[in-house]
């Protein structure tokens, strides 16, 4: 509005021209309707900021506006409408700059239209209030009707298909098949039991996870019982098994990390690694019929060699094939540790990330095994997908011919972690010797049987406050129930909450001391969900309701508690710093156990930790520091 007064102002006596007036007339109409705009935005946003989450009362007038708005886009959609018509009329003659000058401004408009249609498709929720008044009301209808079974039904099942819509446009890039529909109703089925409860815009879960970052570092800072503190206290035969571990560890990391292929090594090496890819990677190729998929310039495998330091002739098998639940993997000789390396690739599509949200539980049924429980169903189809490679093309009886005396490991980051960890399982009865290091796991990957059972060959690594070693559908059900309460009950405006979060995580400071009706409350009443709580609770999901007396084993049966793979070494900064610009991190590593994973912490690091280089640079700070007595 400011940009077109000031051309009016400038140009205001150049439309003495034919036609003139017309583009007069719509540069006038278009700053009083812009100005409209203006002042219904200004008061949307100052009622906005009245009263707190769940106290929208200050905030009744709010509709109004919203639809005052939404009456004044469509003047401004035919007046954007008319400005490109009369601009492009042929009749009009006047100077170049003032059309240049109207046509900027068209422009200008029809950008603003676009990005609001854009926003409102973005945040549009199809069901709105027919969901929250059938889901609020079913508790008190007799759901043996058939009448509002039906309507309850046809809720559940609206919702399914309006996230499955979402994600489909989402995919839109990739070529979709069967396994792919398959996919997207189950991950849809999934988000929609997430979120069918719950009555929270992003902007209140922004709010929430900010609170809950400053509670929890509230917490953290709090001292240490004495015997939380002696119990971390190894023994000196814990500490060597440990340092050997964090050396094989270190080493493994390489192959984990090598996979990504040239992402992570320009990533890595983002001024140098093109010219070093382009240079000499062209000549060193493994014959045809040991590679699969698309490498094209032979980027990947050239990246590969440069991460590993090993020959071309050292690689046995490399597939860059990537489908849903097919991932890309390679089988390499490793003379150092006389070992032969099965390495999978982590999350770096789209269809990794579909395999990822595929979260349903399946049985995993293995001959000679009692173990037996549940495992990630999508994870679990890609370890199948390289279990039939490895055995069925005879892949590993080719490098067992070539090096018979070598130890089969499995090795695998975030995704490939969890994949390496279940295709170990399938494998251990016909290689007793195998080894597995999963790195930064995913949290939700075998059934508690499964994940003891593992513990005499799969060692996980886990740095700092990693999100995706806590990703399991329980531990996001306890932080939706975190964020309900903690949000709830804060007494004030989100837009003061929001504010100094943002202030919080990008300069620090002492985390703040928000007044909440949760204090002075005793211990008994707190496990009562509060009037304010239970009005963002659609209806209280069967989920939500186990978490309120804590209790773990009562999840819904879809999606049972799941559990990191082996036993887990966690690697965390031994002089703790929480900005991302920190540089000299020293890290410190422990034997640690699953219920240390079992509630997701809130950090700027949250993401930064679960990173192939940030695990690979703790890994090589600590057997550097290890190394001298590992070799003694």
């Amino acid at each position: 509005w400011i940009g077109i007064l000031a051309l009016y102002t400038v140009h205001k006596g150049q439309f003495n021209c034919p036609g003139g007036g017309l583009l007069h007339s719509y540069l006038l109409v278009l700053l009083v309707l812009l100005a409209s705009i203006i002042c219904a935005l200004s008061a949307l946003v100052y009622v906005s900021m009245q009263g707190t989450i769940s106290n929208p009362g200050p905030r009744k007038s709010l509709p109004k506006l919203l639809y005052t708005r939404l009456l004044l886009y469509l003047p401004e959609f035919i007046w954007a409408v008319v400005g490109a018509v009369w601009v492009s009329d042929s009749s009009v003659h006047c100077e170049k700059t003032v059309i240049n000058v109207i046509i900027g401004t068209v422009i200008a408009s029809w950008v603003i239209i676009i990005f609001t249609i854009i926003g409102v498709v973005i945040v549009f929720d199809p069901l709105g209030g027919k969901k929250t008044f059938y889901l609020t009301n079913s508790v008190n209808w007799n759901l043996e009707s058939s009448q509002s079974g039906q309507l309850l039904y046809n809720v559940k099942n609206t919702a399914t298909r309006v996230w499955e819509k979402r994600i489909r446009l989402l995919c839109c890039c990739i070529v979709q098949d069967d396994d792919h529909r398959v996919a997207f109703t189950s991950i849809a089925e999934l988000f929609r039991t997430y979120f069918s409860d719950t009555d929270l815009v992003p902007s209140d879960i922004a709010a929430g996870l900010t609170l809950l970052h400053q509670e929890q570092d509230k917490m953290e800072s709090c001292p240490k019982e004495p015997e939380e503190v002696l119990c971390h206290s190894p023994s000196s035969l814990v500490t060597d098994d440990l340092d050997i571990e964090l050396e094989n560890a270190a080493h493994y990391m390489l192959f984990a990390a090598a996979a990504y292929g040239w992402p992570y090594y320009i990533y890595t090496n983002p001024f140098t690694a093109l010219c070093k890819l382009n240079s000499d990677c062209c000549g060193n190729r493994p014959t045809d019929s040991d590679i699969t998929g698309s490498d094209r310039h032979n980027f990947h495998f050239g990246s590969i060699l440069k991460i590993t330091g090993l020959q071309y002739r050292d690689f046995i098998h490399i597939s860059f094939h990537n489908k849903i639940y097919e991932i890309p993997f390679f089988v390499a000789l490793d003379h150092k540790k006389e070992a032969i390396v099965v390495a999978v690739r982590g999350t770096l599509s789209f269809e990794d990330i579909l395999t990822d949200l595929s979260a349903d539980c399946e049985d995993l049924t293995l001959e000679d095994v009692l173990e037996n429980g549940f495992v990630h169903k999508g994870i679990t189809q890609a370890a199948n997908y390289i279990y039939r490679k490895l055995i069925n093309d005879g892949i590993l009886n080719q490098a067992f011919t070539i090096a018979p005396e070598y130890k089969l490991v499995i090795v695998g980051h975030s995704l490939g972690g969890g994949t390496a960890s279940i295709l170990a399982i399938m494998l251990r009865n016909s290689f007793p010797t195998l080894r597995c290091y999963a790195f930064s796991p995913p949290g939700g990957l075998l059934s508690k049987s499964l994940a003891d059972y593992t513990k005499h060959f799969i060692v996980s690594v886990i740095v700092g406050k990693d999100l995706v070693a806590r990703l399991s559908m329980p531990n996001m059900e306890d932080l939706k129930r975190k964020i309900v309460r903690i949000v709830a009950n804060c007494n004030r405006p989100k837009y003061q909450i929001l504010l100094r979060g943002c202030w919080y995580e990008v300069f620090g400071g002492d985390p703040d001391n928000f007044p909440t009706e949760l204090y002075g409350r005793n211990q008994d009443a707190l496990t009562q969900p509060l009037l304010a709580e239970e009005s963002l609770m659609v209806h209280r999901s069967p989920s939500y309701s186990a978490l309120e007396d804590e209790s773990h084993l009562n999840s819904p049966p879809q999606y049972p508690r799941l559990y990191l793979p082996g036993k887990i070494i966690h690697i965390v900064e031994e002089s703790s710093s929480r900005r991302l610009c920190s540089s000299d991190i020293k890290y410190m590593a422990r034997w640690s156990n699953e219920t240390v994973f079992s509630s997701i912490l809130i950090s700027p690091k949250m993401i930064t930790d679960h990173m192939p280089d940030v695990v690979l640079k703790a890994l090589n700070s600590l057997s550097q520091e290890h190394g001298p007595c590992i070799s003694c």
